[in-house]
């Protein structure tokens, strides 16, 4: 018998921008997809006119792309199920809930949501869960009718069968188990003639032949009423994982200020993509190895039973750790136009690659190249950090006099220099180098000096250590 192939699907609403939650989550299903050689669908669940955009559309599409998150079926790609919108499946939509509506599994619905409120509040007071209390649900055809004529438009509800258990095992979670007297039933169709998410989500993954879905765990008790309308249409049901959910370092929901920032801001701030796999494919779940790793091997590396169960902490240290580490990988040629026109007007062409290769190990993002381009290839005359200052100042003008004449004898030639300057000063390492470095720089840290002193231009280095042989004029 030929194992059907694995197919994972991505579902966001576009009612705003990708954030760490939403994009974890479509890199999971993609990672899952390509670790079995399935495919990755995309669709798009845009059956709220009220807030669905068309930008948000095109946003997420292309955050994804940037992401290297490409998918086999979906906009723009199509594929045998289309369309991957939801606002165009009415009329699949209808043909379930005709199908629904002959065999008696559903009824309209009248209630206002103040009365829905009301009976919510009315249970909760009686130490009941909140569900719906039926009202409706024996209403002749005339009262029905009556309803009608009156202006009112009813949603349309599912009737859950009574004393059913409902049982699944999670991928994430293990087996699980509902019953169908808890859940009540539930609007699939609202007033307006808008399919509800738990029906158009549930119809559309059985009809895209999805087998397997992970979502956050919000959504797993969503997940018995999907079951049971699937099996009522005689739908194929997928395999669910409900992952933990992203907390800030308290445990409490991701805050803005922690990192609760949407793709285009991290992208913004100069994110590269890789960075974020690699923190994110790590966020609940687990790699045998915690190394690099390019999205091949991301794919290869994971599994379901490598998910966690616990939170997912966001920890902006560790982010921070693989955006260094793709700074480390990335190709010249991408670090150069990652920097961004800030360096590309400092640096001339012919330095550029001896400026990605001085800087690289040093940077995180474009702002801090475009510093030290600035301080490479700005002004001559710096403007020192206090430590520099400090450092200048101790070392005294006879030892940046010195440095001139060793600089003038072998220029540009730094262990040549360094040596000359340990024989004349007898002084060697920090007490050495920190001084040349904060007078050529104005800062007591940063990239290799030797590739520094490489790239300054000739006047930079003499008027730099020039004034730095005058130490009093950074008194005062």
């Amino acid at each position: 018998m030929k194992t059907p192939m694995i197919k994972t699907r991505f579902a966001p609403s576009p009612t705003g921008y990708l954030h760490l939650g939403n994009v974890r989550t479509a890199l999971f299903n993609a990672l899952l997809a390509r670790h079995e050689g399935g495919r990755f669908v995309l669709r798009i669940e845009d059956t709220d006119p009220e807030r669905s955009r068309p930008e948000y559309v095109a946003a997420l599409l292309e955050d994804l792309r940037w992401l290297g998150l490409d998918w086999q079926e979906g906009p723009e790609i199509e594929g045998p199920c289309a369309p991957y919108s939801q606002s165009e499946r009415a009329a699949i939509y209808a043909e379930y809930y005709q199908r629904l509506e002959a065999s008696g599994q559903v009824y309209p619905c009248f209630c206002t949501p103040a009365e829905l409120a009301l009976s919510r509040k009315v249970q909760r007071a009686a130490g009941r869960p909140p569900r719906y209390a039926g009202t409706c649900a024996k209403l002749t055809a005339s009262e029905q009718q009556a309803r009608r004529d009156r202006g009112v438009m009813p949603t349309l509800r599912f009737r859950t069968p009574p004393g059913r258990p409902v049982e699944f095992t999670d991928l994430v979670r293990g087996p699980q188990r509902f019953v169908s007297d808890d859940i009540g039933d539930f609007i699939i169709r609202r007033a307006d003639g808008s399919p509800q998410f738990f029906f158009a989500n549930a119809v559309d993954d059985a009809l895209m032949g999805i087998t397997q879905v992970l979502r956050g765990e919000d959504h797993l008790t969503n997940t018995p009423r999907q079951l049971l309308l699937l099996d009522v249409l005689r739908l194929p049901a997928p395999e669910y994982g409900h992952l933990a959910l992203i907390v800030g370092t308290d445990g409490g929901p991701l805050s803005k200020r922690e990192g609760d920032l949407s793709l285009r801001e991290l992208r913004a701030a100069g994110y590269l993509p890789e960075a974020l796999l690699n923190y994110l494919a790590r966020l609940g779940h687990h790699y045998e190895q915690d190394v690099w790793m390019e999205p091949a091997e991301l794919a290869f590396g994971f599994a379901t039973a490598h998910l966690g169960r616990a939170p997912a902490r966001y920890d902006e240290a560790q982010l921070l750790h693989w955006q260094a580490e793709a700074v480390r990988h990335a190709s010249p040629e991408r670090l150069w136009a990652w920097m961004g026109s800030a360096v590309h007007e400092q640096v001339a062409s012919a330095h550029r690659e001896d400026f990605v290769a001085t800087v690289r190990p040093n940077i995180r993002f474009p702002a801090e190249a475009a510093f030290w381009a600035e301080r490479l290839f700005g002004s001559a005359e710096l403007i020192l950090s206090a430590d520099s200052r400090a450092v200048i100042i101790q070392a005294g003008s006879k030892f940046f006099t010195q440095a001139l004449a060793a600089y003038a004898e072998h220029g540009a030639d730094y262990q040549s220099l360094v040596d000359a300057l340990k024989q004349q000063t007898g002084l060697k390492g920090k007490n050495l180098f920190m001084p040349l470095r904060a007078a050529l720089t104005g800062e007591t840290h940063g990239p290799e000096l030797a590739r520094i002193l490489a790239l300054l231009p000739l006047n930079s280095v003499r008027q730099r250590l020039e004034t730095a042989s005058w130490p009093e004029k950074w008194c005062g």
